[in-house]
């Protein structure tokens, strides 16, 4: 088993194209994106309404590649849309594929 990095971002889902392309630009080998719902600081969000929706992407990557990601979410969304980011450390059968 190897160790890498599992970046978790939950956002609004009118961003997913853009967020997507921002990944595989940086360096994200493969994505997952699941609808989310909850609630946090900017109040309820529910997935009955497109405009409403939120999204959670997940990428397992290396160190490096997580980084690069955060530093990016932070500097072009953070302050105009909800989003959360988190990383966790994963371990991982083949390590190659990510």
């Amino acid at each position: 088993m190897n160790t890498m990095k599992l970046v978790t971002i939950i956002t609004e889902s009118i961003l997913e194209p853009k967020v997507v392309e921002d990944l595989t630009l940086l360096g994200a080998r493969g994505y997952t994106v699941v609808d989310a719902r909850g609630s946090g600081s900017r109040g309820m969000r529910s997935a009955d309404w497109d405009q409403n929706q939120n999204i959670r992407l997940e990428v397992i990557c290396s160190e490096q590649v997580a980084t690069i990601i955060l530093e990016h979410l932070q500097k072009e969304y953070y302050s105009n849309y909800a989003m959360v980011v988190y990383v966790s450390d994963v371990s991982v059968v083949q390590p190659e594929k990510f």
